[in-house]
């Protein structure tokens, strides 16, 4: 392994580190703020973050290249925000009746849904995403219910935004290769911010006292999760096997158990437990499947040429 390898390990393992202690971040910033208000500061934050680093790029010959033109980069940062918001929003409001561990990995789901979703698409989608699947959906029943088939409503918020941020992926799959990711993930936040602030606005209580009070989580959530830790995995995916990306950027449910267990003191049953590692195994079958039983990289062309899907992406 050589020392750029490594080094965009690191990167991708601090970025599952930040990301899956943002779900503690998210839960304690609602002691002081709502879950859309909360959105929109951290997104705005985000956005905020990316300003410089988009005049830097487009200073430079790559990023002039890579500018399309102004009014299909909004549009497609309107339709990217718009899922996110949905996601966002789904996740946010459900850790309010769920723990930053389940949460976690509820969400990381989304590796395995993709893939599924991607058949409507006419996407090829092989074994080892139905196996995964499997796992995963024995694991949710493990993480989620006690013995009998009641699941706690943040559960179902925070799954059903699973679904909406394997949507998120798919779309920005497409749109990515059409234009600069940066100006993209820009929109897309600006776009999040302002339908969670109008909503938050609507629906909450925003006082600048209690954004001062909650500056902390707000803060980790904005510019720690959505402004470095998206810039770290764009530069961390440049040169990482995508093996590597997958078993690293899963480790983000890891970390979110492991935030609630050590800041909120969250606990997890010996069930829970199982749970939690059949659908980190179920994430990691999904990804890993063409590496292990063909040979080929996760993200190489399938024989009709299209793409596989290999889900490596958050923001």
């Amino acid at each position: 392994m050589n020392a750029r390898t490594v080094k965009s390990d690191v990167l991708l393992f601090i970025t599952a580190l930040i990301w899956g202690f943002a779900f503690v971040a998210q839960r304690v910033g609602m002691d002081y703020v709502g879950p859309f208000t909360f959105n929109g500061a951290r997104f705005a934050l985000g956005a905020l973050f990316l300003l410089p680093l988009i005049a830097f790029r487009s200073r430079s010959a790559a990023g002039r290249a890579a500018r399309a033109d102004r009014r299909e980069i909004i549009l497609g940062g309107l339709l990217a925000g718009l899922v996110l918001f949905t996601g966002a929003s789904l996740q946010q409001v459900g850790l309010l009746y769920t723990t930053a561990g389940n949460a976690g990995f509820i969400t990381g789901l989304y590796v395995v849904i993709v893939p599924i979703l991607g058949i409507f698409f006419s996407q090829r989608t092989d074994t080892g995403t139905w196996v995964g699947a499997a796992l995963a959906v024995a694991g949710l029943y493990l993480l989620c219910t006690t013995g009998g088939m009641t699941v706690s409503a943040g559960d179902l918020l925070v799954l059903a935004g699973a679904f909406f941020w394997a949507g998120h992926v798919l779309v920005i799959g497409w749109l990515s290769p059409k234009m600069d990711s940066f100006r993209l993930a820009f929109y897309q936040y600006a776009a999040c911010a302002s339908l969670s602030l109008v909503v938050g606005g609507l629906r909450e209580i925003i006082t600048l006292d209690a954004i001062f009070r909650g500056a902390a989580p707000i803060l980790y959530g904005g510019v720690m999760s959505v402004g470095i830790a998206y810039t770290l995995q764009v530069v961390g995916q440049k040169h990482a096997p995508s093996s590597h990306a997958a078993i690293l950027l899963s480790l983000e449910a890891v970390f979110a158990a492991v935030g609630g267990w050590l800041l909120l003191g969250e606990r997890l049953t010996s069930r829970q437990y199982l749970g939690c590692t059949l659908m980190l195994l179920g994430m990691l079958v999904s990804q890993l499947w063409r590496v292990c039983f063909t040979g080929r990289a996760a993200d190489e062309c399938d024989d009709s040429g299209e793409k596989g899907f290999t889900v490596l992406d958050r923001g």
